[in-house]
């Protein structure tokens, strides 16, 4: 891993808000996000957690405020960064050749591809797949490929946005213990779910986002045993009612990558 000096974290975002549609979606969150400790952005459908770990990753910017990495990635150099998606995207090609096209694009000589990318598919027990098209996989060997794909360079932070919400109980403990293998070695993981199971067993401290706004930041066993905020406390009581605004649900038309 970079030494602190190059760091990309911590990550501040200051006063960031995002609106879209004449609805504000993000509404001035300020916060630090920094290396070491599994954060959860916890909050219901519509909280606006998945826009708001778009504008983390880059993928939208913000209406207002500013996002700011310690050392922000240099044009040129393989990204330090990435983010897997609930649906995530296969290219028309094997499953070994996803995680190879990723390792070309950043700059990773023809030599050693096929041997990082079949590496990277053994870690997350997809070898026997490494021929196969990557769009007739399951919904859950896809996510483990896209996390094989997206954990291949090591990058130094990984956003996953509730990587698991359309899989079933075997596939999302087959896939949160890869997200426990990918921090163990040293990536920063910042994840987004709805799921209070889930944030439990991932997450060492919690972000609670309701209607766009950061209501509560705890470490996790506090955050589930003396939530501080009425808010939170009505979620993990299962008593806060549902919203939607289409802040779950809103991405651009096209990724800039």
């Amino acid at each position: 891993m970079a030494d602190a000096a190059a760091s990309l974290l911590p990550l501040r975002l200051d006063e960031v808000s995002f609106t879209a549609g004449g609805r504000t979606i993000i509404d001035r969150v300020s916060l630090t996000i920094e290396a070491g400790s599994r954060t959860i952005i916890l909050g219901p459908n519509g909280a606006g957690k998945s826009v708001l770990m778009r504008i983390c990753h880059g993928l939208l910017a913000p209406t207002s405020g500013r996002v700011v990495w310690n050392r922000p990635e240099q044009p040129g150099e393989p990204r330090r960064q990435a983010m897997v998606f609930q649906r995530p995207t296969m290219l028309r090609r094997s499953a070994l050749a996803n995680i190879a096209y990723a390792l070309k694009l950043a700059g990773v000589p023809a030599r050693v591809r096929q041997r990082q990318a079949l590496s990277a598919l053994e870690s997350v027990g997809l070898a026997h797949v490494a021929r196969h098209s990557a769009r007739v996989l399951s919904g859950g060997e896809q996510q483990r490929l896209a996390l094989a794909r997206a954990s291949a360079l090591s990058p130094e932070v990984l956003f996953l946005d509730e990587p698991t919400a359309s899989l079933d109980p075997g596939a999302v403990a087959e896939v949160e213990r890869i997200i426990q293998a990918i921090h163990a070695a040293g990536t920063k993981i910042v994840m987004s779910t709805h799921n209070l199971g889930q944030a439990r067993r991932c997450g060492d401290e919690v972000l609670f986002l309701y209607r766009g706004q950061i209501k509560e930041r705890a470490p996790a066993a506090r955050f589930f045993t003396s939530p501080a905020s009425a808010e939170a406390e009505a979620f993990i009581k299962g008593e806060l009612p549902w919203i939607y605004n289409d802040a779950d649900s809103y991405s651009p038309q096209r990724s800039r990558r």
